[in-house]
């Protein structure tokens, strides 16, 4: 019975996004849009992480099972699972994972454009919270109405207001799993940068450089992109995919140490010693924070020099 008053209650007042959303919309969107491709795991007892998080990742092109990835964001101490976890887990199956911004019509745009959403909800109140993630698949703007993959439920229909109130409480926290090709239709440059850079971090070089790459086919001038590209070339040993990223970087931000540093190293590896010294000396004096870095670049070059 709580359950059905609480349900009641959720759907009877409207919620700010909601009521603008539903009067204008910020941007052109599709009325009505579902997934009915994304797969359904139905959620085992506090399982409702792995569970969200499989059907995203499949419907991304990765392989993984509830229980597979169980082991990997399940705290059975929580009974539950973090949101930190469910985005490492992303990266460890090499997915882009990017954090929406805390707006419904961003979701929603995401949806229309082919993407899931794994989204955490408090399905009680914000002194007794009940944690539990679902899967966005879709809306109806007309009824006002959004549809999810939710614990036992291939697709539970909620009324806007009542799905907001649950998401609210969860500090509107939503998550997209991508091919880290993809860019998102909502992504601002310095999340999405941010999102790839994590990736890198993970320990997914190749996925990464596909990140890198969309970025800058997106904002062509982005730094942290182009560094990235370099970096992730060089990690592989293509010196000459390296140098020309730290060139272009260099090129593009002839105030940034950390290219021209970058560009140092990658031409004394390919013994081009001459360049490599030129571009050590203007890190040097570029440098700032990073003087230490490049001072010892800059040694260790000239002790190569025959």
């Amino acid at each position: 019975m709580a359950g059905v008053l609480l349900s009641a209650w959720l759907g009877g007042c409207a919620t700010p996004q909601t009521q603008a959303l539903l009067a204008a919309h910020s941007r052109p969107m599709q009325q009505r849009a579902e997934l009915v491709s994304v797969p359904f795991y139905p959620q085992e007892i506090h399982q409702c992480g792995p569970a969200s998080l499989a059907m995203a990742l499949n419907a991304a092109g990765a392989k993984a099972t509830p229980q597979e990835l169980a082991a990997q964001v399940y705290l059975p101490g929580r009974e539950g699972s973090l949101q930190v976890e469910m985005l490492a887990a992303t990266r460890r199956n090499g997915l882009l994972a990017y954090e929406l911004a805390p707006k419904l019509d961003d979701l929603l745009a995401e949806v229309a454009d082919g993407a899931p959403v794994v989204v955490l909800q408090n399905l009680a109140l914000s002194w007794y919270p009940v944690w539990h993630y679902a899967v966005v698949v879709g809306y109806d703007l007309d009824r006002g109405e959004i549809f999810l993959r939710s614990g036992r439920e291939q697709r539970q229909v909620l009324p806007f207001a009542t799905f907001e109130h649950t998401w609210e409480r969860a500090g509107y926290w939503a998550m997209l799993a991508l091919p880290p090709g993809r860019v998102p239709r909502s992504a601002t440059e310095a999340a999405y940068v941010s999102a790839a850079i994590a990736l890198e971090k993970a320990g997914q070089p190749k996925s990464a450089e596909a990140a890198y790459a969309a970025t800058l086919d997106r904002w062509p001038r982005n730094l942290a992109a182009r560094i990235g590209m370099g970096n992730t070339a060089y990690i592989r040993g293509d010196l000459s995919r390296a140098e020309r990223a730290f060139r272009q970087a260099a090129l593009d931000h002839p105030d940034s140490a950390i290219a021209f540093n970058n560009l140092a190293q990658t031409l004394a590896d390919r013994q081009l010693y001459a360049e490599a010294l030129t571009a050590a000396n203007r890190a040097v004096a570029l440098a700032g924070p990073e003087l230490a870095a490049a001072r010892e670049t800059l040694e260790q070059i000239r002790k190569k020099v025959p």
